[in-house]
């Protein structure tokens, strides 16, 4: 088995002098640079197969069909979902934040009556409540927090811990019987923490309430089966885990996404089309698929899946548990706060900090000059840092090519930076 260095050796990005030091890469929270065999497959695709998926009946069409339907199964291989031909649970998406938007869309559709009897299941009204949590990305919050002023329905949210992680142990009194959705974040994006997701799944279901679970941070980095958690739906993006941009993927359980109703319309998922009476639409995952799809983006995905397995889940996660461990010695600096846990249980390496006296975008720019690559800005998270009295903070974040010497510079460079602005 390849060692880590020889790993890194694979990442064509990472072999470069940013302002004269060699790139030290932390923000794959933001975006994962990607190895050579996922560039490779995105340009072979275009160089070989390219032609559109599903329709067709050259030779071409049909080997971007294999290629594109070949990838889902290997996405659906990495969250442990079905990829059986009839019982697909995986949904291709432009990221993490349109299959969020599709979901709040298509509830949206249910409560106007879209899809019938089967889809009244998702339709939400005045009286009904969704709960998300101080924690969530905007991705999570905003999709929902429309969806209850379309319908009516009202917001509430768990709260935080003195460290940052969602409160999960007031699931019996924050899921009341009202709540129908419940859209929360497996890692968050800003600590790091892990959520405790049992106390919550379990009340949630307890209540006929469905889960929606934002796995962006946690895929990338830890072992997921979206089977044995137990969730309702489940989305990240692909290019956190080392794929392209612009793709993403939702996983729902089969029986819900074929009685959820179509959030976006045209070619492709249509079966029957009319002028006089209303269309039919296909089987999911196709009826939510409309128009043309990120095919070579698909396929290159697919590869990252594939390679992320054999590097190995449990050796990722365990490899980035030791640079954690060294990113949150940054709490040891005077003046630097970590915002999150601050010992490596249960979260993963995405480090959020605050300088004393010295804005983000300063650190950001002073670390940067010394060939370090950190996340600056809310995050996209901006109830979370009000829950640590800040606006904006810094963020470093580990990838599979990351060394504990990586965390060593980032360490040396913000133990420089409070001297520097004079604080």
């Amino acid at each position: 088995m390849e060692g880590f260095a020889e790993i890194r050796g694979q990442f064509p990005a990472l072999d470069q002098e940013v302002h004269g030091h060699p790139l030290v890469y932390l923000d794959s929270a933001a975006t994962a640079q990607k190895p050579r065999q996922v560039i490779e497959a995105e340009s072979r695709f275009y160089e070989s197969d390219n032609a559109g998926v599903h329709r067709g009946a050259h030779e071409l069409a049909a080997r971007s069909t294999m290629d594109f339907e070949r990838a889902r199964s290997q996405i659906a291989r990495l969250v442990g979902a079905d990829a059986r031909e009839g019982h697909e649970e995986i949904v291709v998406t432009a990221g993490a934040t349109a299959g969020l938007n599709l979901l709040a869309t298509a509830f949206g559709n249910a409560s106007q009556g879209s899809g019938g009897e089967a889809a009244k299941r998702f339709a939400l009204g005045p009286g009904d409540e969704v709960v998300v949590s101080e924690a969530e990305h905007h991705s999570v919050l905003l999709p929902f927090q429309e969806l209850c002023r379309r319908t009516g329905a009202s917001l509430k949210w768990f709260g935080l811990d003195e460290e940052g992680r969602i409160r999960s142990d007031t699931a019996d009194s924050v899921i009341s019987e009202r709540a129908k959705v419940v859209a929360i974040t497996h890692v968050s994006n800003v600590t790091g923490a892990i959520t405790e997701l049992e106390p919550i799944i379990r009340r949630a279901h307890e209540v006929g309430a469905l889960v929606i679970l934002d796995v962006c941070q946690s895929v990338p980095h830890l072992p997921i089966d979206v089977h044995a958690l137990g969730v309702d739906f489940a989305v990240w993006s692909a290019h956190k885990m080392y794929g392209p941009t612009g793709v993403g993927f939702l996983y729902g359980r089969r029986e819900l996404l074929e009685a959820l109703p179509p959030a976006s319309f045209g070619g492709s998922m249509v079966e029957l089309a009319f002028l006089d009476k209303p269309a039919q639409y296909m089987a999911p995952p196709a009826r939510f698929e409309a128009g043309t799809q990120p095919v070579a983006q698909v396929v290159a995905a697919g590869v990252a899946a594939e390679w992320m397995l054999q590097v190995g889940l449990e050796r990722i996660a365990e490899h980035e548990s030791a640079i954690t461990a060294e990113l949150l010695k940054l709490g040891d600096i005077e003046g630097v706060r970590i915002l999150g846990p601050t010992s490596p249980e249960a979260r993963i390496g995405t480090v959020a900090f605050d300088v004393a006296g010295v804005h983000p975008h300063d650190v950001g720019q002073y670390v940067d000059s010394r060939g370090i690559a950190i996340r600056v800005g809310h995050h996209c998270a901006q109830p979370v840092h009000r829950h640590f009295g800040l606006f904006a903070s810094n963020r470093a974040s580990t990838g599979v090519y990351n060394s504990v010497e990586d965390a060593d510079r980032l360490y040396e460079a913000v133990s420089g930076v409070r001297a520097f602005f004079g604080v």
